[in-house]
């Protein structure tokens, strides 16, 4: 399948230096998009975790893809540095018509089975300091309801655009993590409550939820038997959706990769067409 014309496009994917949001980005690119790609690890200044991947390869990436590549370096935790952040944009490209919140901190330290403080995964919560939990919600709902909040008068003005949560569907199954599985709830909460007040605004707000993705991070923690699904699989999903004319009949939900590639026809980087990960009580 032929990757959708977005030619016409200005996108935002925040948190795109690695991970789903630089599969994200990638694919807008494969549209012909304009993608400005935010996150807090450059190639001039600070990286997270001092790792090697930064928002200018991510960029890059972009361009060879076949669209138009723009990196801004941000701090999505910070109200300011979000705002500072839309309004550049708008200053340059006149519209934001896509952006996707990818951001998500929360494994930072995690090393498979155990978080930076040394607490195991699924550690039951009355054994657990609280205080992680409220990083974990720093990492991902409180930047996606900042990043939203910033972009929301320009589309509300324009009457259109497309607002994207990246998550993890909750409605399956418990995650087996109460501080993940919370945050990735208020996560997709959020994309319902946006999409409620943003939709009589001509506004789609929505959840996307990956499978099982090998990034960078999970290739590392199992180099034998990484996930099977790539990142550029969930970002065909969303060039699906932002060339749908149809996508508000969508908002609201928590949409998964792997319906949305049997609804669209897209496959991931091998050809193959991943089915929808569900989780077992």
């Amino acid at each position: 399948m032929a990757a959708p014309d977005l030619s016409h496009k200005v996108c935002l994917v925040a948190g795109a230096s690695r991970g789903i949001g630089r599969g994200l980005a990638r694919a807008l690119g494969e549209g012909g998009a304009t993608v400005i790609v935010t996150a807090r690890s450059s190639e001039t200044g600070p990286r997270t975790e001092m790792r090697s991947e930064a928002i200018e390869d991510t960029a890059r990436m972009v361009d060879l893809a076949g669209g138009r590549g723009h990196h801004y370096l941000c701090d999505h935790r910070s109200e300011r540095a979000t705002d500072e952040m839309v309004h550049w944009v708008l200053r340059r490209f006149g519209r934001i018509d896509v952006v996707a919140s990818a951001v998500w901190g929360g494994n930072e330290g995690f090393d498979g089975e155990r978080y930076a403080d040394g607490t195991a995964w699924g550690t039951p919560f009355w054994r657990r300091s609280a205080e992680p939990y409220l990083g974990l919600m720093q990492a991902g709902p409180v930047p996606a309801l900042l990043l939203a909040r910033a972009v929301a008068p320009a589309m509300v003005a324009a009457r259109s655009g497309l607002l994207a949560l990246v998550s993890f569907g909750t409605a399956d199954a418990y995650l087996g993590d109460v501080f993940y599985d919370s945050a990735k709830a208020a996560e997709n909460r959020l994309a319902l409550a946006f999409a409620r007040e943003l939709g009589p605004h001509g506004v789609t707000a929505l959840g996307l939820s990956p499978g099982a993705v090998a990034t960078e991070r999970a290739r590392e923690i199992d180099e034998e038997h990484p996930p099977g699904e790539t990142p550029l699989y969930a970002g065909r999903a969303l060039a699906a959706l932002a060339a749908d004319p149809g996508v508000s009949a969508f908002a609201g939900q928590v949409l998964h990769a792997g319906d949305l590639a049997r609804r669209y026809g897209f496959t991931d980087a091998d050809g193959a067409q991943p089915e929808r990960l569900r989780l077992a009580e």
